[in-house]
């Protein structure tokens, strides 16, 4: 049994959830804990209440819904669309508050219209918390992961940095230090005149055979860990990294881009000028955005109470496109989701799967209600 009182709107929210034709869906709340180490991202793994079975299997008290319902909707084989719903509770750790609280939420997946699935739960979100807590006025806050990869891709950064800045995305101290950096390289990395040698040719072949017969030489057995040419390929990442420098015109456009922050309905002008005026082409990308935005515009949202911050993002690293926060009038989220295309075939489903969703945090709420 849980150690906390179920809020006194639940029955309420679980009605509203399940009015918008999602189906409650019950998970365990020991669950594997793979998935979420594997998937879920650093802000997550950090406070994760972990345990083993007998057997020595790692589990963990459930953290969130997202990834127990997308397992439970593999192992089931259901066909999509289907619409899930929940409410439970959660065990993470938290800098304030008690680390057991619940949440409710929607689950969507399987929809292949992506930008009607993402404004209806933008939309479904938005008028539950205005539902359980009018007082709270709540506003919306949306990014979107696939723009800044899209644009990351498009000023022609180097695979490692794409990668490490896409990872980066929505954690401004990194982001703002991964930018300072590019900035100004730092100092080579000191290695031994053989591996410096070697790194400055094109010879993978030939600094994998060094490390290989390194590591022999040493006793390290090259069948445990990483592979001799696993490693030389990551030492050749990390030298080309340690010497890239943007020139200080690509540098302000990514900067320029991060500072976009206009209300919704004026993203998409404001996107398509910024696109213009570097000669990126990614047309197709904001065409996807565009209309998720013109979706929403057709519902009974309110646009004036939504911005698109170009550098907003969520703490999970399974986000693909959009990502959104409701927050209420003192600035406590309420509400946050997103889209996640790539996690039901990281979690081991056989066709790709359309996904977005969003939770709900009962206790923040809560409080919203009792304000006046």
């Amino acid at each position: 049994m849980p150690l906390i009182d179920l809020p006194d709107f639940a029955a309420e929210l679980q009605a509203a959830l399940t009015a918008r034709g999602a189906e409650p869906i019950a998970v365990p709340v020991i669950q594997p804990a793979e998935p979420f180490l594997d998937t879920a991202g650093e802000d997550l793994r950090r406070r994760i209440f972990m345990t083993e079975s007998e057997t020595g299997a790692s589990l963990c008290l459930r953290p969130e819904f997202t990834i127990p319902v997308c397992l439970r909707h593999i192992e089931t084989a259901s066909g999509t669309p289907r619409r899930y719903s929940y409410l439970g509770t959660v065990f993470r750790q938290r800098r304030e508050g008690p680390s057991e609280f619940y949440q409710a939420g929607i689950e969507d997946l399987g929809d292949t219209d992506e930008a009607k699935a993402d404004a209806r739960a933008i939309a479904d979100a938005i008028a539950i918390v205005g539902e359980a807590a009018p007082s709270a006025k709540p506003s919306t806050v949306i990014g979107d992961q696939a723009v800044f990869e899209a644009v990351v891709g498009a000023l022609g950064l180097p695979p490692g940095w794409q990668k490490r800045l896409i990872h980066a995305f929505g954690n401004p101290d990194a982001l703002g230090a991964m930018l300072e950096r590019l900035a100004r390289p730092a100092p080579e990395q000191g290695f031994d005149g053989a591996i410096a040698s070697l790194l400055a040719s094109d010879g993978e072949g030939e600094l994998a055979a060094h490390i290989e017969k390194a590591m022999t030489a040493t006793g390290y057995s090259v069948n445990v860990g990483r592979t001799p040419i696993e490693i030389a390929r990551r030492l050749k990442e990390k030298a080309e990294l340690s010497r890239t420098r943007l020139d200080p015109g690509t540098l302000a456009s990514l900067k320029q881009f991060l500072a976009l922050d206009v209300e919704l309905a004026d993203a998409p002008g404001a996107l398509a000028a910024f696109a213009d005026a570097g000669r990126l082409p990614i047309g197709e990308t904001l065409s996807r955005f565009g209309r998720r935005v013109a979706e929403l515009q057709a519902r009974p949202a309110q646009l004036a109470d939504m911005r698109y911050r170009a550098a907003f993002g969520r703490p999970l690293d399974y986000y693909t496109g959009l990502v959104f926060e409701v927050v209420g009038k003192d600035g406590t989220v309420l509400a946050g989701g997103g889209r996640y295309d790539r996690l039901l075939n990281l979690l081991g489903a056989a066709n790709a799967i359309p996904a977005v969703g969003f939770s709900l945090w009962l206790d923040r709420i809560a409080a919203q209600r009792r304000m006046k």
